[in-house]
């Protein structure tokens, strides 16, 4: 007994241990991009157009939202439908249920390069799409669908089979049941996913490269290219003489990233009290 009391005290030390040190890593991380980018921060880098003296990240603002609706659009309700069959639908422990499984997993281990040289191909070249923020929407898709999914899957088995059980005893239907009772409950974990998602969408770039291009105007509509702020940065940075502006762009991007997690967040919780 008094083994165990002290295997769980150096359990627990070692789990405050490792969270303290990715937070102290994180921490770091954020210091110091706020440190270097801050004071560079200037309004002729939200100009609403991009010059070569100017480097304005405006444009580059427009085309990440323009991308994150339209992949999130195409994504989630595919996934979230997807995730719904897996759990209401199929029968526990069938082949089909462990083949979609597994190749949901199979296509969140594959590197954003190789999803980058599919739309390429395969949107780009072979559908006539071209370089465009729709080729990289499709492009993005794909790759967070697995995502949605099995954020989608893991929620609504949170949700206690007891409220089904309520339901279909007052007389409600399956569909009914999980578009009113079992879907509402899993609401949190399933924004959790698409807040995850979100936050791969906007931090992508290998793979928009090869899709969406590089192009530092705003994306006049679906078959235009566009570079999204990820690609700007890289850009900037690649070129050696804008590393200023790369860190003020870097501000900019995870003060993006914070406020479009946080209306997600508010989203869900409003949604859950309904």
């Amino acid at each position: 007994m008094r083994t165990t009391k002290i295997i769980d005290k150096i359990l627990n030390s070692l789990t405050w241990l490792f969270a303290g040190m990715a937070l102290l890593a994180l921490g770091f991380i954020i210091f110091h991009i706020f440190v270097n980018g801050i004071p560079h921060l200037s309004h002729t880098l939200f100009a609403f157009r991009w010059t070569p003296d100017n480097v304005s990240m405006l444009p580059s603002i427009f085309n990440t939202l323009f991308i994150v609706v339209i992949t999130l659009v195409l994504a989630v309700p595919l996934g979230i439908f997807t995730g719904i069959y897996l759990v209401e639908y199929t029968k526990k422990g069938s082949r089909l249920v462990k083949f979609i499984r597994t190749a949901t997993e199979l296509l969140a281990g594959i590197p954003s390069i190789v999803y980058g040289l599919f739309g390429m191909l395969f949107f780009v070249q072979f559908m006539g799409v071209g370089i465009s923020v729709l080729a990289g929407s499709l492009t993005l898709s794909i790759m967070v669908l697995p995502l949605v999914i099995r954020t989608t899957e893991e929620a609504l088995k949170t949700v206690s089979d007891g409220y089904r059980a309520g339901s279909f005893a007052l007389g409600a239907g399956k569909l009914r049941t999980i578009f009113r009772i079992v879907i509402p409950s899993a609401m949190p974990g399933i924004f959790a996913g698409v807040i995850l998602a979100i936050g791969r969408i906007v931090g992508e770039s290998a793979a928009l490269i090869l899709t969406a291009g590089t192009v530092p105007q705003m994306a006049g509509g679906l078959f235009n290219s566009g570079r999204t702020l990820s690609i700007h940065m890289w850009s900037l940075s690649g070129e050696g003489h804008h590393i200023n502006q790369a860190y003020a762009t870097a501000v900019v991007l995870l003060i993006f990233v914070f406020i479009i997690n946080a209306l997600s967040a508010l989203v869900a919780k409003k949604l859950t009290k309904r």
